[in-house]
């Protein structure tokens, strides 16, 4: 079942597959060797971080050491030259303890690292920074004597013993990473052994299955089509796969079949060879016959074109062109009838051409005329209208006129009416000056009245009124003047009322002349407005006639031209009736025809 699945894929995915396959095996075998390689570098790398915490941390002991040993010499001698190294130990310490720190993981070691650089501190400042102090103030046999008295109390084992610690699980660490780099190559090496006969035994399987599957029958093939090349219909193929090489046996089947049609073919076609050898003898034959009645209809046409129409074709064409002669008979006879027939109504029509052309003339005659005589008509009456619009202007010029003067009389009218009330108005306002007037003599009565009580006030008052008198003598001077002013006012506007109401009652006597005069101005428009729409209508009437005039005339005019016209037509028909009377007179008709027809006629 699974052969035959196989079998039944297309070649481009029987390839496919085993490409697929030897991946496959190929990813397999990187996979396992690139996970041993993770694994050695894994351990590689934890194997160079604790080489490089042992060596860190052994720096920090020789540190330490270094601090205690130069600090013991500068006890025993007081030789300065060990305080320098004493100081390079302590910041050797400080610098490689800083950089030890982010590389610890270990809760444990970061612990111990914590410890040792505390129990060094504590070191320094217990013992070694205080006790070079001492020395250098010249104390030195006292701190000889406090470092033998202290005993082990002054050794840096504190500070040291954690930092050996750590060594130890580094070396231990550093062992481990080792073995697991050893197991891991073992297991890289193995795996690419196995991976490498894996894939060598897979291709060698894809390669012998592609070559049973593709190679063999494409080979079967080929034979096949050989033998097919060299004639060979009888061979066998078989078709049956599904995958390209089934199509390519189909195809050489399909070869083969086409092979067995041609030769079908071939002798089907020598059987219409022999067939088409008899049609081309019966062709000739009846190219022969045709030759004769084109040649014989050829002389027919030409007679014909010529303008013979006296001779039909007499001779008998073959059965399949008889109808030919019998039609192109029939049809001569026809034309020989129609052309008598044109000719016979190319007469008749010359007649009627030539009447037509003697009575153009005289109407054309007649036309001209009338035409003449209604051109004197418009004439005149284009005289008359013009001065009928002229007296019908002057009207309406005269209306404007007594218009505009009847227009001016009533705006003077209207100004009487004006001045009279304005004179009504002076006059109000006189009495009313009058008034104030009288108000100003009553005011300057009282003035004088009291100005005289105050100059008898102040005389009685002696010395002290003596100025208040002579402004009251003053002021009833000045009272006295404006009462004097106040009658002449008063007499002057007496005087003006007089004149104006002698003025508002001339005014009246103006207005009411002017109000006649209105009235007549008012009639005289009403007649010279009847005078002018009497000689508008005139006028109006007369431009009606002239228009009908002058359309009668344009209309005369242009029956003239159009009589112009068809009398041209006239002698244009007579002329084409010459012309083809003549083109008729080219054809020859037989001379039985010729009879009958002038006999009809």
């Amino acid at each position: 079942m699974e052969r035959d699945v196989i079998k039944s894929m297309s070649i481009p995915r029987k390839l496919s597959i085993s490409f697929v396959l030897i991946c496959v095996s190929a990813a397999i075998t990187m996979l396992v060797f690139f996970a041993t390689i993770s694994a050695i570098q894994s351990s590689t790398k934890s194997s160079n971080l604790a080489q490089s915490i042992h060596a860190q941390t052994l720096a920090l002991e020789t540190a330490i050491l270094r601090q205690n040993s130069q600090f013991r010499g500068f006890l025993v001698t007081g030789d300065e030259t060990y305080l320098k190294s004493y100081y390079e130990g302590r910041d050797e310490y400080d610098k490689v303890a800083s950089d030890l720190k982010p590389m610890l993981t270990s809760a444990s070691q970061l612990e111990q690292l914590e410890a040792s650089r505390v129990a060094t501190l504590a070191w320094r400042k217990d013992w070694g920074d205080r006790l070079i102090a001492v020395v250098r103030q010249g104390g030195r046999e006292e701190a000889q004597e406090i470092v033998r008295t202290a005993g082990k109390k002054v050794l840096v084992t504190q500070a040291v013993q954690p930092l050996r610690d750590i060594r130890k699980d580094q070396t231990k660490l550093i062992e481990q990473n080792g073995q697991r780099q050893n197991t891991a190559i073992i297991t890289a090496m193995v795996a690419l052994a196995v991976g490498g006969v894996a894939l060598i035994g897979v291709a060698m399987g894809l390669s012998a299955m592609l070559s049973r599957m593709i190679a063999r029958p494409i080979t079967q093939l080929t034979s096949a089509m050989a033998e097919l090349a060299q004639g060979n219909n009888e061979i066998t193929v078989d078709a049956d796969r599904a995958d390209e090489v089934g199509d390519m046996a189909k195809a050489v089947l399909v070869f083969r079949d086409t092979a067995l049609s041609k030769a079908l073919a071939d002798q089907a076609k020598a059987k219409a060879d022999q067939a088409k050898a008899e049609a081309d003898q019966a062709k000739a034959e009846a190219d022969a016959a045709a030759r004769e009645v084109v040649q014989s209809l050829s002389a027919a046409l030409e007679r014909l074109a010529m303008g013979n129409l006296s001779m039909p074709i007499h001779t008998r064409f073959p059965t399949d062109y008889e109808k030919l002669r019998a039609d192109y008979n029939t049809a001569l006879q026809s034309l020989t009838d129609l052309i008598a027939d044109i000719s016979s109504g190319v007469s008749s029509l010359g007649e009627g051409a030539h009447d037509i052309s003697s009575a153009a003339d005289q109407m054309a005659h007649r036309t001209e005329q009338q035409a003449a005589s209604l051109e004197e008509t418009a004439a005149a009456l284009n005289e008359i209208t013009v001065a009928v619009q002229a007296a019908s202007g002057g009207a309406g010029l005269a209306k404007q006129a007594v218009d505009v003067a009847h227009k001016d009389v009533e705006r003077s009218g209207k100004t009487m009416d004006e001045a009279v009330a304005a004179m009504e108005r002076i006059e109000a306002s006189s009495r009313e000056m009058e008034l104030i007037v009288g108000t100003i003599d009553e005011i300057a009565f009282q003035t004088n009245l009291l100005a005289l009580n105050a100059g008898v006030e102040a005389a009685r008052a002696g010395e002290s009124g003596r100025g208040f008198a002579v402004v009251a003598q003053e002021v009833r001077a000045l009272a006295q003047r404006s009462a004097e002013a106040a009658k002449e006012i008063k007499g002057l506007i007496s005087s003006s009322n007089e004149q104006v109401q002698l003025g508002a009652k001339l005014v009246n006597e103006t207005g009411g002349a002017l109000g006649k005069v209105v009235g007549q101005f008012g009639e005289i428009s009403r007649l010279v407005t009847e005078i002018a729409s009497s000689a508008t209508e005139q006028a109006s009437g007369l431009n009606e006639v002239n228009v009908a005039v002058n359309q009668m005339d344009r209309f005369t005019q242009q029956n003239a031209a159009m009589v112009e016209e068809s009398t041209a037509a006239s002698h244009a028909i007579r002329a084409e009736t010459e012309r083809l009377r003549s083109k008729v007179s080219v054809f020859k008709v037989a001379e039985t025809t010729a009879s009958s027809r002038s006999e009809a006629a």
